[in-house]
This record gives structure tokens, sequence and C-alpha cells, in this order.
């Protein structure tokens, strides 16, 4: 068995019935190169013989009254495919509002956690297309976020994925094996016992860090602050319903801003962002005086020797949307990114990660119902959005044989930030993802649309 981290158990602490911790992911999917041609059944058996070489995919949780710790990963016994990759049909025409009604819905649903928490749904007709004849095919997937970050979903598709369309499956790799009550109880009081220790460890850390951040703050140098975030129509209370959008960029065009004002592809994608949410705001009269802040997920991996499938710390990023002039804007964006990535780095990569350990499932859900049943969620947002951007190949991949034309990622939203945009680059392409809560922002699409018009008005801004 192997134990989850404090951070990843927070995943499963966070969840209730209208914020399910699931990470998404839609495809699009060129059924011409699949080998043999595509039938449900040559695809599913396909996966088959992947995820023999994934243990990750065969692994659910387990626990016990007794356990005093986190939840561990176990060895499915009963693992079946079946009760995990589906199929479905879409609606005439097959386009993309038939795509993302599904798929948002499809986000909306909860994962059983008696079962390895992942799903696949394979989805038939995209485009009006028939699959089985050279046609377009989506496929929707759905981890826990408990057992994932962003890069590691990104792994994780990687290894679904080949660079030659008939690549051999690859040798079948051995799970974390089992673990008896008794097991799980003994681990979990060992690590329980450990506690004060762990404890009186990261208290100079962090004071340090709390020194530091005042010193900062004295200079002007810390990145935006939690809970100074402006209300939004999206920062309210979420229900369980999802809706989904996308879009699709040429990342040469992103290098293109990039080189024209010497910033980072990060910059140039914040950037994107904020311009699309002032535009987006700013028709409905709904933009507020003073900057938007997003939380900004930032992968430590390599920089931790923590335990854990989820290696990343937060950053709070001023996205400047009360600068009407994009270069400019892109500028201020730039120079907060740059100080709030010396502050992050600053308070301590692993610093996250260790407070989590004593992360307690009653204190989680109890803070998250009273969050949402008050006003808090409106009138004190911890921040106003989710932005993560995650770099992924530059070269064609083909899943189970069938080459990617698209991979739109999509994170969770909680109450108070009823908004995810996830960007992924994947060969030549910058796939923008867009989830949240109908009930906020039911016209998710019209946001989606302002994604190109942005990417040109920086464009002309760089020459």
């Amino acid at each position: 068995m192997q134990r989850l981290s404090g951070l990843d158990a927070s995943f499963l602490y966070l969840e209730t019935s209208s914020q399910p911790m699931h990470v998404c992911s839609i495809m699009e999917l060129d059924t011409a190169t699949m080998p043999g041609g595509y039938t449900f059944d040559r695809l599913r058996e396909a996966l088959s013989l992947r995820i023999r070489a994934m243990p990750q995919f065969r692994e659910k949780l387990a626990n016990t009254p007794l356990n005093l710790d986190h939840p561990v990963w176990v060895e499915d016994e009963n693992f079946h495919i079946d009760r995990h990759v589906h199929r479905i049909g879409l609606p005439a025409p097959g386009g993309r509002a038939e795509v993302s009604e599904v798929c948002g819905h499809i986000a909306s649903l909860p994962l059983d956690r008696r079962r390895p928490l992942w799903e696949m749904w394979v989805i038939e007709g995209v485009a009006g297309t028939d699959c089985h004849r050279r046609g377009r095919l989506g496929v929707m997937t759905k981890v826990h976020h408990a057992g994932v970050d962003g890069v590691t979903g990104a792994n994780l598709l990687s290894q679904l994925c080949t660079t030659e369309a008939d690549a051999p499956p690859p040798d079948p790799v051995r799970g974390v094996g089992g673990g008896s009550g008794w097991q799980i109880a003994a681990g979990g009081l060992i690590r329980f016992a450990t506690r004060p220790l762990q404890l009186v460890n990261m208290v100079p850390e962090t004071m340090a860090s709390v020194v530091s951040t005042v010193l900062r703050a004295r200079e002007g140098l810390t990145m935006a602050r939690p809970f100074a975030a402006p209300r939004t129509v999206f920062n309210a209370s979420i229900s369980c319903r999802r809706n989904i959008a996308y879009a699709q960029l040429d990342l040469e065009d992103v290098k293109t801003v990039k080189d024209g004002f010497g910033v980072k592809v990060n910059d140039v994608v914040m950037a994107l962002v904020a311009g699309v949410l002032r535009q987006y705001l700013a028709e409905r009269n709904a933009l507020p005086e003073s900057s938007l802040v997003a939380s900004v997920p930032v992968s430590v991996r390599g920089r931790s020797d923590r335990p854990g499938r989820n290696q990343v710390t937060a950053m709070f990023a001023s996205l400047h949307t009360h600068i009407a002039d994009p270069a400019e804007r892109l500028r201020a964006i730039a120079d907060a990114n740059s100080i709030a990535k010396q502050h992050s780095s600053a308070i301590g990569a692993t610093l996250l990660q260790d407070w989590s350990q004593f992360a307690a499932p009653a204190v989680f859900g109890v803070a998250m119902r009273v969050y949402a049943r008050t006003r808090l969620t409106e009138s004190l947002p911890v921040h106003n959005l989710v932005v993560s951007n995650v770099p992924g190949p530059q070269i064609p991949l083909y899943m189970l044989g069938c080459e990617v034309k698209a991979m739109y990622p999509l994170g969770p939203i909680f109450h108070g930030s009823g908004l995810n945009i996830t960007v992924l680059s994947l060969n030549g392409k910058l796939h923008v993802g867009l989830i949240s809560c109908p009930d906020l922002l039911a016209d998710l699409w019209e946001m989606a649309d302002e994604f190109p018009v942005g990417m040109e008005e920086l464009l002309a801004a760089a020459k």
C-alpha cells in the first residue's frame, strides 16, 4: 500500500456534492490512423494493455476507522476496465455545443470512491462524422485530484499516448499491493506519533517565511494577497452543475508576443487570460476597478523531497485587469509574476505540503460548508479564479493508435471561485480549457471566443 500525503488527501476532504475534486481532459482524435480501423472494442482492448503498465489506474482508496492518518492506495483486486470506460454518442450535429453539453454533465458527476478514481468516456459522432470511417472521436478523461496534479496528470496522459500509431504496448508493471485494516491503522499510528516532531521542525521555517514576507511587503515585493480579490459574477457559491468551453491558438503566435516583449510564455498566457476577462466583464458593465487575482498552481517537482502525487504550491498573481492598454498590461503582469515567483520561492517549496499533513477531514468539511453557506464566497473571495499553464510535448501524439488533434485540460472549481482556465501546449498549439458553473456563467462560450481576439490584440501590440 501507499499512503496519501496530506496535500493529496486534502482534495478528498474538500470534496462535496457540489464541489467534486477531479481533473478532466477532452481530446479530439482522428481515427484514420488507428491500425485496423476504429471500433470501440479495439480501442478498449488497446487501453487495457496499456493500463497493465500503469499501476495508478488500478489503485483504489482504502481506510479504516482506527486510522489516525490519511488513507492509502491499494491494488484493486477486482479491477475491471468496463467499470471505467464508457461509450456515448453525440446528438446531431455533433458540434462543439453538443460536445460541451455532454462533457459538462460528465464533469458534474463525482467519481465512485469504491473503485480506482478515474473514468474515460469515448464520445462518437463528433462533428457528425462516422468514427468507423476515418472520422473524429472525442475522449473525455476524469481523474481525482488526490491522485494527480497538473504535471502528473499530463504524464499519465502521455503514457496513454505514443509517438507512433502502431507502437507496441509496454511491459506490465506491478502495483502497490494490498493492505489490511490493521496495517493501515498501525502505519497511521506511527505517522501520527511523529507529528509533534514534524511540527517542531516546521515552526522555524514558517516563522522565517512570515518575517521574509513582512520585509518584502515593506518594499512592495510580495505576490498578490489572498482575500483581497474584488467580487465578480463567478465569485459565489457553486452548484453541482458544470459547463465547459474551449479554444485553440497557435503556439507560434504566443512565442512571437513573448519575443516581442522579452517576457516568458507564462506571462503571455496570463496576459491572454487577463485581456479576455477584462473584455468579457467590461461588455457586461461588471469590470471591477481593482485588478482580478488568479491562483496559479506552481510545480515544486524536483525541488521537493516530500512524498505524494501532488507536488505543487500556490502563487497569487495580479492580472492587472484595470489596465486598458494590452502592452502596458502585459509588462505589468510580467513584472508582477517575477516578484510573485521570487516571493513564492522565498516561502519554501515544501511548506504547503508540510502543513497539509495536519489536514483533518472534519476541519476541512466544516470550513467548506460554513464558507459555502454564508455570504463570504461573495464578499470575501480568496481569489477570483484558478489559472494553470501546463507545458506538453511539441510532437505529434497518438492515443491508442488515433492521432491527437486537440487536448483541452479542465481543472476543478471551488465555492467562491467558480471559474478555472487551464492551458496546455501541445504540438504547436495552445489548448485552452474553461470550466465553470452555469448558475454563475451561463455564456461561457462567449468568454472562450474572446481568446483568438485577445491573441490578435497582443500580436498587434508586439509589432
